[in-house]
Order: C-alpha cells, then sequence, then structure tokens
C-alpha cells in the first residue's frame, strides 16, 4: 500500500476549507481540519497530532491569528513543514510569516494544481536526503551528513527539514557562493525566480541557531550581491 501523506488544513473559513479538503483527498492525502490555531494546536498536541506530516495555516484565523501559531509549533519542538495561506501578497505579512517559521507561502485565491504542487514539494523537502556519508565539523558546529543531525559544542540542534537542506547545500560546497535563484530550485523546487524571501527568512533562522552572533555569522555568510556561502573558509 502506497503512504498516504497526512496534512493538517488550519483555515476559519468554511466554504474555503471545505473545498481545500475535498481538493487533498482526492490527490490522496489524509486530511485533518481545524478552524482556528487554538483547535490545531490542541489536535497537534494529542497523539493522533503526531501523524501530521505537514500544516497548511491560514494567516488570518480568529482568536489566534496563524503567525502565532506557526511559532508556537515550532516553539513545540515541531519540524512539520508548515505552508501558509495570505489572503493578498502583502510583503510585511509573507516576511512576518516566515519568520515565524513557515517553510513556504501561496496566495490566496490558490488553485488547486499550486496548492497542491507546493505541499508535495514540501513533503519532499521533509523526506530523507541522500548526501555523502561521513561528518563534517566546522568550528564546534558538527554536521553529521549520514544521521542528518547537527549539533554545537555538543548540544543537539532541531532544524526543520527546509534550514536542515539549506545548511547541507550550503555546507557540501565550503566557499561556494550559491545565488538565491540556486537555493530556490534546489532547496524549494520553485519554477519562478525572484522570491528571495523564502531564502533570506530561512537563512535568517539558521542563523539564529547555529551562529553565536547572527548578526556577524562565521558559517552561513552573505556575499552581498550574490547569495551565501558557507564558511569559515
Amino acid at each position: 500500500m502506497p503512504r498516504v501523506p497526512h496534512v493538517l488544513l488550519i483555515e476559519d473559513d468554511a466554504s474555503v476549507r471545505d473545498g481545500m479538503e475535498l481538493v487533498l483527498r482526492r490527490h490522496g492525502y489524509a486530511v485533518d481540519t481545524a478552524a482556528t490555531g487554538e483547535e490545531a494546536l490542541a489536535l497537534l498536541a494529542r497523539p493522533a497530532g503526531h501523524d501530521v506530516e505537514l500544516a497548511v495555516l491560514d494567516l488570518m484565523l480568529p482568536g489566534m491569528d496563524g503567525f502565532e501559531v506557526c511559532r508556537r509549533i515550532r516553539a513545540a519542538g515541531s519540524t512539520i513543514p508548515v505552508v501558509m495561506l495570505t489572503a493578498r501578497g502583502d510583503d510585511s505579512d509573507i516576511v512576518q510569516g516566515l519568520e515565524a517559521g513557515a517553510d513556504d507561502y501561496v496566495v490566496k485565491p490558490v488553485t488547486a494544481p499550486v496548492l497542491e504542487a507546493r505541499i508535495r514539494a514540501a513533503l519532499r523537502r521533509a523526506e530523507p536526503v541522500r548526501v555523502r556519508p561521513g561528518e563534517d565539523t566546522y568550528a564546534g558546529l558538527v554536521i553529521d551528513r549520514a544521521g542528518l543531525t547537527v549539533t554545537k559544542r555538543g548540544a543537539a540542534i532541531a532544524l526543520p527539514p527546509t534550514e536542515l537542506r539549506v545548511l547541507l547545500e550550503l555546507s557540501a560546497s565550503p566557499g561556494q557562493v550559491f545565488s538565491r535563484e540556486q537555493l530556490l530550485r534546489s532547496v524549494w523546487e520553485h519554477d519562478f525566480l525572484g522570491d528571495s524571501r523564502l531564502v533570506d527568512a530561512a537563512v535568517g533562522r539558521l542563523r539564529a541557531k547555529i551562529e553565536d552572533l547572527p548578526a556577524k555569522p562565521v558559517f552561513v555568510q552573505t556575499v552581498r550581491g550574490f547569495g551565501y556561502r558557507f564558511g569559515p573558509v
């Protein structure tokens, strides 16, 4: 039997929620739904919530908004991909959602093929990746490329799949400069270019976890006008 991916859909508009649930089920997903952030967090906290592999999260929810829901999902230690839904392509909303821990976003109204493609790409990012075996150590940062774990001075660092893949991509070639477009293609699998917000937000979250001074990064360095590289070099 093929594996059925388990998605949590968090959307307060009943008609939108029912339509999206129907689309996802037709594409072979198991779907749980929640109309509020509080309901979603309660579901994730239950044993059944441990089966959820991805959350589709509307930002504009009654009560607790989607930004806070995303922050609480990450604060609880969950690394499931979060694809956020925003009613408008407002840069501030998108940036705030990405900084809260979302992995990707779509602007409503969204077509079924676009949503399903983003979900499939996010789930692929969460799958184990094939990298060269061994352990790489950089100034106290240890990247276990076989076990897909990261530690710093002996302490484990929990990285969601998107951040882990960014780190693996950059650290595979220390000193090499990767453009944002290259990282979009290799990590997010996006067909369109120019959405550097996804890359910049993931790098910002990664730096907050692995750098001693995120504002003066040693490991994930910015090459102004070009992109990012992994150091120290």
